[in-house]
C-alpha cells in the first residue's frame, strides 16, 4: 500500500522541526518545500542522513518546485516571517498575507483534496485568508494555536504546583493573541481542579493571584521566548502541529482546541477562531461547544472582536 504525502510548505525552524518528527514516526513521506534555493534540500538531506542511526525510514525530499507538492493528503503551512523582539503576532499581517495569498493559490492548484494546517501568524486572520482564496470545506481547513497554548498553560500549572506535565490538562479558547482565554474553571490535574490545589499550596486569597499570573504567562508565553531568543519558538509550535497531524493522518479522533471556521457556534458566524474540536481522518470531524459563565463568554466575545478586527482589515 502506498505511504501517506504530507507537504510541508516552509522550510524555517518550524517546518525543518516538524519534518524531523513526521519521519520519526514514519507518518508518510514528507516533502519539505521553500522558495528558498538549496534550504529544504539541505534539511531534508541532514533528517534522511539521520534516519539509519534513529531507525525510521521514510522518503524524504526537500524541493523549490511547486509540482512536488502536488497529490498531498495533508498540509502543513509554516510559511511567511517569524516575529522579531517588539512585534505583536498582528504586526505581521500585512507580508505574511502577501506570503500566504501565494501559498493558497498553490494548495488550490495543486493539491485540492489535501487538508490543511495553517501557522502563520497572525494566525485567525491568515486561515481566513487561505480558506478564501482555496475554498476548502471548514472541516478541511484549520488553524494551529489552541494546542500550543493550551499546553503552555499546562506547562507553567504544573511548574507551579510540582508535578508532572503528564496529569495535567488545560485549555485554551479563542484568537491567538494577547486576548486568548486560558478557561481556569476547566484546568486540572488528573482531574483536580488546579484552583483547588493551588488553595491547599497556597491560601485561598494567594491562590487567585497566581493563576492570574499564569492567565497572563500563557497570553505573553509566544513574546517570553522571542525576547529571551530573539526569534519564534519553533519546537512547541512544532510539536503541537504533530499532535493535530498524527490526529488526522491515524484518526485518532482526538479532542483538540484548534481554530476552526465557526458558523453559528458560540454565536459566532463566518470567522476561525480557537475552540475545542474532534479531529479525526476528515480534519475538523465536530465543534464541541462549552457552557460558557458570563466571565468567559465576555473574555471569549472580547477575543472575537480582535479577530474580526484583523480579518475585516484584509477586506476579503
Amino acid at each position: 500500500m502506498a505511504r501517506r504525502k504530507i507537504a510541508l510548505i516552509g522550510g524555517g525552524q518550524i517546518g525543518g522541526t516538524l519534518a524531523h518528527l513526521l519521519a520519526q514516526r514514519e507518518l508518510g513521506d514528507v516533502v519539505l518545500f521553500d522558495v528558498v534555493k538549496d534550504l529544504p534540500q539541505g534539511k531534508m538531506l541532514d533528517i534522511f542522513e539521520a534516519g539509519p542511526v534513529d531507525g525510521y525510514d521514510c522518503r524524504l525530499l526537500g524541493s523549490n518546485d511547486p509540482e512536488d507538492i502536488r497529490g498531498a493528503e495533508l498540509i502543513v503551512v509554516t510559511a511567511g516571517l517569524p516575529r522579531k523582539p517588539g512585534m505583536s503576532r498582528d504586526d505581521l499581517i500585512t507580508v505574511n498575507s502577501k506570503i500566504i495569498a501565494g501559498v493558497s493559490e498553490l494548495i488550490r492548484d495543486k493539491a485540492p483534496d489535501a487538508i490543511v494546517i495553517l501557522l502563520t501568524n497572525p494566525l485567525d486572520a491568515m486561515v481566513t485568508l487561505c480558506r478564501k482564496i482555496t475554498g476548502f470545506p471548514r472541516n478541511r481547513i484549520m488553524g494551529m494555536a489552541g494546542v500550543l497554548d493550551s499546553g503552555r498553560f499546562a506547562a507553567f500549572i504544573a511548574a507551579e504546583l510540582g508535578v508532572s506535565v503528564q496529569d495535567v490538562h488545560a485549555l485554551v479558547l479563542g484568537g491567538h493573541g494577547d486576548e486568548m482565554v486560558p478557561l481556569v474553571r476547566f484546568a486540572n490535574v488528573s482531574g483536580i481542579p488546579v484552583s483547588v490545589l493551588l488553595e491547599q499550596k497556597f491560601g485561598t486569597e494567594r491562590a487567585g493571584e497566581i493563576m492570574n499570573e499564569l492567565v497572563d504567562r500563557t497570553r505573553r508565553a509566544g513574546g517570553e521566548i522571542v525576547g529571551l531568543m530573539k526569534n519564534s519558538a519553533f519546537i512547541s509550535p512544532a510539536f503541537s502541529a504533530l499532535a493535530m497531524a498524527e490526529a488526522v493522518l491515524c484518526d485518532r479522533k482526538r479532542v483538540l482546541p484548534v481554530c476552526a471556521l465557526l458558523e453559528g457556534e458560540y454565536g459566532v458566524d463566518g470567522y476561525f477562531v480557537g475552540v475545542p474540536c474532534i479531529v479525526g481522518a476528515s480534519g475538523i470531524e465536530k465543534i464541541i461547544e462549552l457552557e460558557l459563565n458570563d466571565e468567559e463568554r465576555g473574555m471569549f466575545e472580547e477575543s472575537v472582536s480582535h479577530v474580526k478586527s484583523l480579518v475585516d482589515g484584509l477586506n476579503l
